[in-house]
């Protein structure tokens, strides 16, 4: 995942609504049990029927909607008429932060590390099992390669990593909040997801738990430091 791309989707859809109209129009809709389709909208909204259908497929575009196609009331068959356009709220949250943050993901892990520890497993282990699993699973699923490849995953999970002296640094915790109110855990599983990470690369990498001031808690060292 490219972060600026990603940052411009968002930034588009957000953007989307920035017109009142169409920021109605998108309430209106996502409130509604029920596709519905142009008419619905315009009547409820005392719109021209023109704008609406203008703003209805600008906001299509923007992914913030989705379409689909049925007819509406109860006649079938021959003489039934066209299938309706309606319009449904998009199923892609939408979702934009600067400095990037990833509670989805920490949410990840902290479920499966609960659900290692129902089976026994001591819940500080499992946690960083299952970060461990995951930072894995990023890494295996980019080519293999060194420090820099390594950067480059670490970029698009949100820690906006530099290279200093041959040492990764981290200038953004993509799990911040949490690791604030829970530091000894988060910064525990980002650690151990982050070295599942170069594991998954085979970069030959050491994540160490540094916390310095302004970076992430963790830090990359080349090779396996002690």
């Amino acid at each position: 995942m490219d972060t600026g791309t990603d940052l411009a989707r968002e930034a588009t859809r957000v953007g989307a609504l920035a017109d009142p109209t169409r920021r109605a129009l998108y309430e209106y809709v996502a409130a509604q049990r029920e596709a519905v389709g142009r008419e619905a909208a315009a009547t409820a909204l005392g719109l021209p029927l023109h704008s609406v259908k203008f703003h209805l497929d600008r906001l299509v575009g923007a992914g913030l909607l989705a379409t689909e196609f049925r007819r509406l009331g109860d006649r079938n068959g021959p003489g039934a008429g066209r299938p309706s356009k309606l319009y449904r709220r998009a199923d892609e949250p939408v979702t934009i932060s600067l400095p990037g943050r990833r509670y989805d993901l920490v949410g990840h892990i902290l479920a499966a590390g609960v659900e290692r520890a129902g089976a026994g497993v001591p819940l500080a282990e499992a946690v960083d099992a299952a970060a461990s699993e995951a930072g894995r699973e990023v890494g295996t699923a980019a080519a293999p390669g060194d420090i820099a490849a390594l950067t480059e995953v670490l970029a698009a999970q949100g820690f906006e990593p530099r290279v200093d002296d041959e040492v990764v640094l981290l200038a953004n915790c993509p799990f911040d909040a949490l690791a604030r109110a829970h530091t000894a855990l988060v910064c525990g599983l980002n650690r151990a997801y982050v070295q599942g990470v170069a594991d998954g690369l085979g970069c030959g990498a050491t994540a160490c738990l540094e916390p310095e001031p302004g970076l992430c808690c963790v830090k990359v060292r080349p090779g396996d430091y002690a």
